[in-house]
């Protein structure tokens, strides 16, 4: 198989990872983008994957990732979007603020990114572009608010892109990870069944599959959820 090249944009130390990991035991050179890249450090290491920093809410941020990603490695192969704030609390206190900088993180990043890799991906004809969601991404609940309302907004945008880039050969995905991560939320020892948290070995190598599914049996929306959890 070719050489492949995949961006996570949003990288950090849990599905990201994973995800890296995968990757590149699989042979793709990985660039990883995040605002603060010292964090990566480890997993840098770990992998071989070029780190870049960069602010995803910022338009020439982003095109000054994605040219640099042209000149290392070429056109992006497979683009994960996986950046989210969860900034959270009741109606009346929230900071206006901050919940646009909630909504430009989770939701208008995504819209950046995917701008750019789609004008690179459709000269070439081919590429994924997926899209990390969330519980929240069908289900608003209470004092969460502004992650559900980017979380909506990244879906709709997943959507809409899944309907007008797959004719023209771009494989546009939206993940729902309807529960908590082991890597963020599990502890040591906790009661309870086994697996009762996401392993995000096993997120990744759903993405990996639909990187890989055949044009002719396309999934746009996947839901990842625990044997245990209640939908």
């Amino acid at each position: 198989m070719t050489e492949q090249t995949a961006m996570i944009v949003g990288a950090g130390k849990g599905l990201s990872a994973a995800l890296a990991r995968r990757l590149v035991k699989e042979g793709f050179r990985v660039a990883l983008v995040a605002r603060d890249v010292e964090k990566l450090a480890p997993l840098v290491k770990e992998t071989g994957a070029r780190a870049i920093a960069a602010d995803a809410q910022n338009p020439q941020a982003m095109e000054a990732v994605f040219a640099e990603v042209d000149a290392a490695f070429g056109t992006p192969d497979l683009v994960v979007f996986n950046a989210a704030m969860r900034y959270r609390g009741p109606i009346e206190v929230l900071d206006p603020a901050d919940v646009m900088d909630s909504y430009a993180v989770g939701a208008f990043a995504g819209f950046l990114t995917a701008q750019a890799a789609a004008r690179r991906m459709l000269q070439r004809g081919s590429g994924s572009i997926f899209f990390t969601g969330a519980t929240a991404s069908v289900k608003s609940m209470p004092h969460s608010v502004p992650f559900a309302m980017a979380k909506f907004a990244l879906r709709a945008l997943a959507q809409g892109l899944a309907r007008e880039l797959s004719p023209r050969g771009i494989h546009v995905a939206h993940f729902i990870i309807d529960g908590g991560i082991s890597s963020s939320w599990a502890t040591a020892g906790e009661p309870g069944p086994q697996d009762k948290w996401l392993d995000p070995d096993a997120i990744a190598d759903a993405y990996l599959a639909l990187h890989r599914q055949h044009r002719s049996a396309w999934t746009w929306e996947m839901e990842l959820r625990p044997w245990v959890e209640k939908f």
